[in-house]
Order: structure tokens, then C-alpha cells, then sequence
């Protein structure tokens, strides 16, 4: 049975006189590479946010393999965020005066890691990200696609339990999409938790679990089995499944 990694209870998130979520129950499980759609405005990325710990819950609990982070203090919320957590988003966030092995390389020693150690994975995942003719530059002087796969390295060089990616393919052309699909794809291949949101039904069929919301409320389930390869029955069963949503 797969361990429960993340789970929220009667999660409710309001923004003054706006609920965005009302009551979700949601559990994540370890080695799972969860999906989350839903029409624009049905609270994916806030629901992300709050899993993560970036936002607040305004009602209900949070917990992180079994130990309630709900009143976590933000010391700890952040050491989540540096070692535990590994967060993508559309927008690389790269600091821009850094080159790319510079911005992967800080995520290392901000995770406590040794000089030697933050040397070493940098150094491979600037090869597994296909980024050694791009490393020496800034995030302005590369492309779209090599900003993000900086932001991937970024993301997993502390090895976390979980990594979060809301949108991150939203910028990009197709080829670029496919090459960062392809390495959130081979990260879940080697047991890397995935949590994703998207509303792109390509990238939604490299999970194995599809969570549908619509106005703040979890409303239906897929499970599909783990990506294997471009399969286009697999894109069709999403298809039909959310023509259920009036997708």
C-alpha cells in the first residue's frame, strides 16, 4: 500500500470575502505523479500553494508525512521549502544577474549541502538537463526551454520528497514542452513525487493520478497507469474523462 505523503483535511482558502477552496479533502501519495485540473479560476494553483505551505490555510489541517505543518513556523516552512519541497512554476524565477549553474548551484548550499556535494550535482544535472552549453550564461541570454530546465535542476538538486509544478510548460513551444515533460516524466521513473498542475492534456497524461476541480471542490478521479511512453490512448481516455466535466 502506498504511503501517504501529503494530505490536507477540510481545506478552506478564502482571500478576504472570497472562498477559493471549500473543504477539500486530498491525500498525495509517495511515488505518485498526481495531476490537478480544472477550469481557469477552479483554485488548481491555489490548492497547490496551500499543499505546499506557500499559502496559508484558512480552515482545516495540513499534514506532512503524518505530522501536522498547519501552524508551522515560517522557519520551518522555509527549511521545508529549501530540502523537503522542490517547487516549478510557468515563470523560471532565476535570479537574473546568476548564470544557470549559478541559480542551480545556490539551491544546494541554501539546502545545507556541502561545497562538494553542490558541485558534484550541479555538475550531472547540467548534463542530464543537456545544459552545458548554456551553463555559463544568464537567464536572459538562453532560451525559453533552457531557463526552464535550469529551474527543474533547481527544483531537485536537494533531492525532495515532493516536487510541485504549476504550469511550468505554460511558456513554451512544443518541442520545449516535450523536453521539460520528459524529465518530469524520468524523475517519476526513478520515485520522484510529482504534484502537477496544468490544464494541458498532454502533460496531464504523464501522471498515473488525475484530480479534477472545479470551483474550489474536488469533483473527480482518474487513475491511470504509470507513463511509459507517448501513448495516444492514453491522451483519449483524459479526453473523455473530462468531456465528463463539460471540459
Amino acid at each position: 500500500m502506498k504511503e501517504v505523503i501529503l494530505s490536507g483535511k477540510n481545506i478552506i482558502k478564502t482571500f478576504g470575502e472570497n472562498t477559493v477552496l471549500h473543504g477539500i479533502d486530498v491525500e498525495i501519495y509517495e511515488g505518485d505523479f498526481t495531476v490537478i485540473m480544472g477550469s481557469s479560476g477552479s483554485g488548481k494553483s491555489t490548492l497547490l500553494y496551500t499543499l505546499s505551505g506557500m499559502e496559508r490555510l484558512s480552515g482545516g489541517r495540513l499534514f506532512y508525512r503524518q505530522r501536522d505543518i498547519t501552524n508551522a513556523s515560517e522557519k520551518e516552512l522555509t527549511r521545508l521549502r529549501a530540502k523537503e519541497f522542490g517547487f516549478v512554476f510557468q515563470r523560471t524565477h532565476l535570479i537574473s544577474n546568476l548564470t544557470l549553474y549559478e541559480n542551480i548551484r545556490m539551491a544546494g548550499l541554501i539546502g545545507n549541502l556541502s561545497e562538494k556535494e553542490t558541485g558534484l550535482r550541479t555538475g550531472n544535472l547540467i548534463g542530464r538537463m543537456n545544459l552545458e552549453g548554456a551553463k555559463d550564461r544568464l537567464p536572459s541570454q538562453v532560451s525559453g526551454g533552457e531557463a526552464q530546465r535550469a529551474a527543474v535542476a533547481r527544483a531537485v538538486i536537494n533531492k525532495p520528497a515532493i516536487l510541485f509544478a504549476d504550469e511550468p510548460t505554460g511558456a513554451l513551444n512544443k518541442a520545449n514542452t516535450e523536453e521539460v515533460l520528459n524529465l518530469l516524466s524520468s524523475l517519476h521513473a526513478e520515485s520522484q513525487s510529482v504534484l502537477l498542475v496544468t490544464h494541458d492534456k498532454e502533460a496531464a497524461s504523464r501522471g498515473n493520478r488525475i484530480l479534477y476541480l472545479e470551483d474550489g471542490v474536488i469533483i473527480g478521479e482518474l487513475t491511470l497507469s504509470v507513463y511509459t511512453g507517448k501513448d495516444r490512448s492514453r491522451e483519449e481516455k483524459i479526453s473523455h474523462w473530462l468531456e465528463g466535466f463539460g471540459w
